[in-house]
């Protein structure tokens, strides 16, 4: 409709947050899509370099804020720009936060709230450890809380986890699993089979 679509990446530290969002952007960028990151991560100084880097490595756009700035107005920055070039899509690296540190999941609430002046958020994504299990279940049920989450990307999905989480988070949450990261490379970011995830469990 003349918009870019807005796509937030949340998700506790470690989870590989910052890399599935560069990531998507590849999956996007190989479907012909425009695409700019957003650096919404200000509190941990090497996560917009990382960023960047990524930007370099797919070619997309990166919009930055200082080092401890304010999140919420680099992801309405971002939503701008994009909105302005009129790019295809906008795709916010949110900061990494413990879901049981109350002000922090506040943060992230408001960071949807100020770029939904702009425009719609379309996808709230939740980056979760494939090995967490049910730790995995807490974080999501708390994340849904603060942010309306809508799909899951599942990483770390690799090893010899099976990511039984899957069917406990569809369960509790009623949000699908949309992408799986099956390991480190570029390419590694893959759309959820259903079909392929259940015929892996039963083997």
């Amino acid at each position: 409709d003349g918009r870019p679509s807005v796509v937030l990446v949340v998700g506790v530290n470690g989870t590989g947050k910052t890399t599935t969002t560069g990531k998507l952007a590849r999956l996007l960028i190989a479907q012909d899509c425009t695409v700019l990151l957003g650096a919404a991560d200000t509190f941990r100084a090497a996560a917009a370099e990382q960023l960047q880097t990524w930007g370099d490595r797919v070619g997309a756009v990166v919009v930055r804020g200082p080092e401890g700035g304010d999140p919420a107005s680099v992801a309405f920055e971002a939503v701008d720009v994009a909105s302005s070039a009129g790019l295809d899509a906008v795709v916010v690296d949110t900061a990494g936060r413990l879901h049981t540190k109350t002000g922090l999941m506040d943060e992230l609430g408001k960071v949807k709230r100020v770029v939904e002046k702009n425009s719609q958020v379309d996808e709230v994504l939740l980056v979760l450890d494939a090995t967490t299990g049910q730790n995995g279940m807490s974080q999501a049920k708390q994340f849904a809380e603060a942010v309306d989450v809508t799909g899951v990307v599942l990483t770390k999905l690799d090893g010899s986890a099976k990511g039984g989480i899957v069917v406990a988070i569809h369960d509790e949450l009623g949000v699908p699993v949309k992408l799986v990261g099956l390991g480190e490379g570029i390419n590694d970011l893959v759309e959820f089979d259903e079909s392929e995830f259940v015929g892996a469990l039963f083997e």
